[in-house]
């Protein structure tokens, strides 16, 4: 069974980690004075592709460079020919120097690393997550089961939206209409699109 451990003895730091028996899951450091990056979204700059890495650095306005691995690159940005070759692309290939990007801060930074970026941003709503850019992702939240699982998917199927976005509902979202889900949606989309 996974457990929260929180640590606040110490006024200036907060420790919050999440552990199943011995094994750690998640350790998130607060710091109250530093600004808290994650989940922002961001425009930036590649200013470094580094293939031996399979990662590029972005230049998104904070102290240190962002680290954004091909993996977490859509391939909305890849080159005109990297976006037509099928299979595997290398990473100098699909995107160069001075692309801009539209990325999230997915880990803050530490020590002397910049934080992990991700190009695959995800809005979260009172109901529904939108990924704007992820269209193959979404779905009903793992956590949802049964007759409230199949409810709710099908609520999805009649709530309008572009293709080249994905949805997940909330845990939530289960009990709300189809008016409601909608409305939420209709608040991410406009947000994204401000």
């Amino acid at each position: 069974m996974k457990r929260m451990l929180i640590n606040a003895t110490q006024p200036e730091e907060l420790r919050v980690a999440i552990v199943d028996g011995q094994k750690l899951f998640n350790l998130d450091i607060e710091t109250p004075a530093r600004e808290q990056k994650k989940s922002n979204i961001y425009k930036g700059r590649i200013t470094r592709v580094e293939p031996s890495l399979e990662a590029a650095f972005v230049d998104y306005g904070a102290e240190r460079h962002g680290f954004l691995p091909m993996k977490e690159i859509a391939r909305d940005y890849f080159s005109e020919e990297a976006r037509r070759q099928s299979g595997r692309v290398s990473i100098d290939k699909a995107i160069s120097e001075g692309l801009e990007v539209v990325v999230q801060v997915e880990k803050e930074e530490r020590g002397n690393k910049g934080a992990a970026l991700t190009t695959f941003v995800s809005l979260a709503g009172r109901y529904l997550v939108l990924m704007p850019n992820n269209p193959r992702a979404g779905g009903v939240s793992r956590r949802i089961e049964g007759q409230d699982r199949s409810d709710l998917r099908e609520a999805l199927s009649q709530l309008e939206y572009t293709d080249n976005m994905g949805l997940i509902v909330r845990t939530a979202g289960v009990g709300k209409s189809v008016e409601e889900l909608q409305w939420d949606l209709d608040y991410l989309t406009h947000l994204w699109s401000a």
